[in-house]
């Protein structure tokens, strides 16, 4: 985990933060195929979210915990740690319900849904009475450029769609791209492979 906070969220017009990115079949990039993209932070001069079904082999939210040296007063359960994305993957990131709130290193991105970047959330997660509801830990982040996700969007890369719990924090990490999909009422057999590259 990094102290920095992270970026205040900006409601700018016409931003995705708060919303779901869906991978087109062929987006041409391994990383990325069948992903779904929570978008944290979009602005005119940049974009960052977290992949919500990519679990890192092996790593395990308790396991992690230990290697940091934090201390658990609970069983904390077995939840794999996951790929956040390419960009800064040994920076760990928590996006979790907005019950637990810590004004200093918090960031509050929608109905609901806080993203926390420093060892305080690891701490409460660890906690009897400070664990929020919902919590995944992520390490690294996908991050584009100025401008860079408007044309993924305009060339078909991504779909969106408004995430709701089971997406977001769900286990079934399998059928989380199918279940986004069916949010906008498509089977994923309607999809052709040509529709999206990267």
């Amino acid at each position: 985990m990094n102290d920095r906070r992270p970026s205040a969220f900006d409601s700018a017009p016409g931003s995705l933060a708060g919303r779901a990115l869906i991978a087109m079949p062929g987006i041409g990039d391994p990383r990325f195929e069948r992903a779904v993209i929570y978008i944290c932070r979009h602005t005119a001069e940049h974009a960052y979210g977290l992949v919500l079904n990519r679990p890192v082999d092996g790593l395990t939210t308790p396991s992690l915990l230990q290697k940091l040296g934090v201390e658990s007063a609970i069983e904390i359960p077995p939840d794999p740690v996951m790929y956040g994305g390419p960009v800064d993957r040994e920076r760990g990131f928590v996006l979790h319900t907005a019950d637990y709130l810590n004004s200093d290193s918090s960031t509050l991105i929608d109905d609901g849904v806080a993203l926390t970047g420093t060892r305080d959330i690891l701490e409460a997660m660890a906690s009897h009475n400070r664990r929020p509801r919902h919590a995944f830990l992520a390490l690294g982040y996908s991050g584009w450029g100025a401008g860079q996700l408007e044309q993924e969007l305009q060339q078909n890369v991504w779909l969106t769609c408004e995430p709701d719990e089971a997406i977001l924090f769900g286990h079934d990490h399998d059928h989380k791209w199918s279940m986004a999909l069916n949010r906008l009422g498509i089977e994923a057999h309607q999809l052709s492979s040509d529709a999206g590259r990267a």
